[in-house]
């Protein structure tokens, strides 16, 4: 086990039939590290790219998951289900008499931004229960349309009543609903099959990792070969070098003046050597007051 913290994010192929927690969990073990969090939750029925940020990294999992996804969908045609997906009871089944021209030109109408009501199988906490739990109890509550944003839809395969889906999405799509209301536009009804995590942001499942890759580099002491540093989570964000009196303020958590965009919601300073300092929000004029600081006091001037 490692004897200090590792700081970085892990892209980890998760596999189906684990929860998020689980692979969060099993993580924790492998590397010792205490401080391991998921940034964006993978249902166990779906595989694919789940980032995982290790101590100081957990600080921009909500940098990540603000991030597009990119989704593999397979749909089976002519049944519904009371989860959306596999895994539920059947509710409706009809015959599959539509053609791949009809299928393609509604999904059209999907693409684009739109309303979309989370499924009541889903973790979204409604006075702080999951609605999956309600679910399970029988009891279904009103949920809230929200508005999610539909890049690209592309028929992939098309096999009757089968076929598969690539999806380019905003963060808080659910693919589930997606489904379901293409096949009530359809007219047959549809259920999620099977899911795929294909990219979240610039993280794509070709550089993916399996957790038993984790294990043998966390073996041979290989680990930080595996780890993406934090500012991968801020790459929207200009970025800035500073000097080392303006480095110190920062580590400080004192506002600097530093002429920079003041339209940017946030920056990045970085000192000399080229390390990440912190997240800079802008206050008035040139002054920039630290949102999150990466570097304890001290370290910027001793390191190496």
């Amino acid at each position: 086990m490692p004897d200090e913290e590792l700081d970085g994010i892990l892209n980890i192929n998760k596999p189906g039939g684990m929860t998020s927690h689980d692979v969060v969990a099993r993580v924790r073990r492998i590397t010792g590290q205490k401080r391991v969090g998921h940034a964006g939750t993978l249902d166990p029925l779906a595989s694919g790219v789940l980032l995982l940020c290790l101590g100081q990294a957990t600080r921009v999992a909500e940098y990540l998951m603000a991030n597009d996804k990119v989704y593999r969908a397979g749909c089976r045609l002519g049944i519904t289900t009371d989860t959306y997906d596999a895994e539920g009871r059947i509710t409706s089944q009809a015959e599959v008499t539509v053609t791949r021209a009809q299928v393609e030109r509604e999904l059209m109408a999907f693409t684009g931004s739109l309303e979309q009501t989370p499924p009541m199988y889903s973790a979204l906490k409604v006075g702080g229960t999951p609605l999956y739990r309600l679910a399970r109890r029988g009891q279904t509550v009103t949920r809230t349309a929200r508005k999610v944003a539909i890049h690209t839809l592309e028929l992939l395969e098309w096999t009757p009543p089968e076929m598969q889906l690539q999806v380019r999405c905003s963060k808080g799509t659910y693919i589930r609903s997606l489904v379901h209301d293409l096949g009530q536009r359809l007219q047959c009804g549809a259920y999620l099959a099977g899911l795929v995590r294909m990219a979240s942001g610039t993280f794509r499942i070709e550089e993916s990792i399996t957790l038993t890759e984790l294990e043998g580099a966390v073996a041979r002491g290989d680990t930080a070969r595996l780890l993406h540093p934090l500012d991968a989570a801020l790459q929207a964000f200009p970025a800035v070098t500073v000097d080392g009196a303006t480095a110190k303020g920062i580590v400080q958590g004192q506002g600097v003046q530093l002429s920079a965009d003041p339209a940017a919601s946030l920056i990045r300073a970085y000192a000399a050597d080229g390390r990440l300092l912190a997240l800079l929000q802008h206050k008035k004029q040139d002054l920039w007051q630290p949102h999150k600081v990466f570097i304890r006091y001290g370290e910027h001037e001793n390191h190496p």
